[in-house]
């Protein structure tokens, strides 16, 4: 995680309070400011301002761009754009390492696989980024259901209904549940609004953390919230992601990655403390193995960590990355698993043999920011900071994709937990929206009848 004293974009975050989109100095781009030109057109009276630039998939396919984009009213075209963006965007790196030699190792993959296709796009749902680095601020409880962050409130939107609806507001003082009434978690003793830093919705519960080392958490089906208060103290004590997970028992726990180097586990029934482990550098993601034997730590380290869940003692170190990592995730069958780290790549390991990845994946545009595996194990999908969200199938050894191309920062992806659906948030000030893909079926109608 960028210190304040050594990244000035990190400054220019903090300097801002609630905003939709940041122009990162090192990271981000001018797409805002390239496409202010006229960025809908004068001729769409017709359309209300909530749907502006909403596109479905009836419309793609009679050649409308997914976003919304009126690409024939600009000065350049899409093809020139994307070239211009691939030259000039600049990834951020905390490291100033050669990677010559990391082409070398990246699996050879061909591009045009065929997934998810995409569904309806909307500008109801418009994420929002606050800090640079930390890109988990969308979450698919179902098809149905899916939660994004704007502004410090987490909103759920519903493409049935085509509803947003505000879960969380955490501007505003938070008020606590009734069962939270009288306990001593000192909602009083943060005294500022909390600008969420990273956000994870599941089992009915919405986890939400703070740059000032808050947790703020609410049962989904409950009002008011049922925990929040400050976990850390440290002077850089930004909670950086959670993760909810069930132990072996079927308890559903919490996990916390800080800036103060610990990751904590919490009992969600009492909001305690279970287990706190310390390590040796500033912790930006973990991730919790399917059969609870194992977390995989990653931080401001070109190493990563493997670790015991119950102990916290590290028994593997992974090496091969170059700088920093952001994003971790587990495959299903407990084997496998995924780092994705700022210099442009995913590592695969197999936690049975840890002595080197097992393969190399390679981003376009910058550092690999958010992975996903889907619930059945067959897809992987991996998240540079913009524009490019790539879905690897697992079954053909990662060796075919499907790269989704498009244009803004990304807040996050999320698969829904039946696999059926891929949501994908881009931070923007002007085409800020929330992407849906559905998987592709090769047998549908034979499908339907079974």
């Amino acid at each position: 995680m960028a210190q304040p004293q050594r990244a000035a974009a990190y400054d220019q975050v903090m300097a801002e309070d609630f905003v939709e989109f940041v122009d990162f100095e090192d990271e981000a781009d001018e797409f805002s400011e390239d496409m202010r030109e006229d960025p809908y057109g004068a001729d769409d009276d017709m359309e209300s301002e909530s749907s502006k630039g909403d596109t479905t998939a009836a419309q793609a396919r009679r050649g409308k761009d997914i976003q919304g984009i009126y690409w024939d009213r600009l000065h350049f075209t899409r093809e020139e754009y994307r070239v211009s963006r691939l030259q000039h965007y600049r990834n951020y790196q905390n490291l100033n390492v050669p990677h010559q030699d990391l082409e070398k190792e990246c699996l050879q993959v061909t591009r045009d696989g065929k997934f998810y296709a995409f569904r309806q796009n909307t500008r109801a749902a418009k994420p929002s980024v606050v800090h640079f680095q930390l890109r988990n601020l969308v979450w698919a409880t179902s098809k149905h259901d899916i939660y994004v962050m704007h502004n410090s409130s987490v909103q759920h939107w519903s493409p049935l209904r085509r509803v947003v609806t505000e879960v969380l507001n955490a501007a505003r003082p938070l008020v606590p549940a009734p069962e939270a009434q009288g306990r001593a978690w000192a909602l009083q003793s943060l005294g500022r609004h909390v600008q969420i830093s990273t956000m994870c919705v599941k089992n009915n519960l919405l986890v939400a953390g703070g740059f000032q080392g808050e947790m703020v958490c609410k049962l989904l089906n409950r009002p008011g919230v049922s925990y929040c208060a400050k976990i850390t103290y440290d002077e850089n004590a930004i909670t950086n992601a959670v993760e909810i997970y069930e132990n072996i028992s079927g308890a559903t726990r919490l996990m916390t990655s800080n800036n103060d180097s610990f990751v904590r586990v919490f009992d969600v029934e009492k909001f305690e403390v279970l287990q706190k482990f310390n390590f040796p550098w500033p912790v930006n993601h973990t991730s919790v193995s399917p059969d609870n034997r194992f977390i995989v730590v990653v931080g401001d380290s070109a190493e990563g960590f493997v670790a015991d869940s119950q102990s916290g003692k590290v028994f593997a170190t992974l090496t091969g990355h170059l700088d920093f990592s952001f994003a971790s995730a587990w495959h299903p069958n407990g084997h496998v698993f995924a780092t994705g780290n700022q210099d442009m790549s995913c590592r695969l390991w197999d936690v049975r043999n840890l002595s080197s990845s097992m393969a190399v994946l390679k981003g376009h545009l910058g550092a690999i920011r958010s992975l996903r595996f889907t619930s059945d194990g067959r897809f992987l999908a991996m998240a540079e900071p913009a524009d490019f969200v790539h879905i690897f199938d697992v079954y053909q050894d990662f060796k075919k994709s499907q790269e989704i191309d498009i244009f803004g920062e990304i807040a996050g992806i999320s698969f829904s937990p039946d696999t059926e659906a891929l949501f994908i948030g881009v931070a923007d000030r002007t085409y800020g929206s929330l992407l849906e893909y559905n998987r592709c079926h090769v047998n549908t109608y034979r499908d339907m009848l079974l």
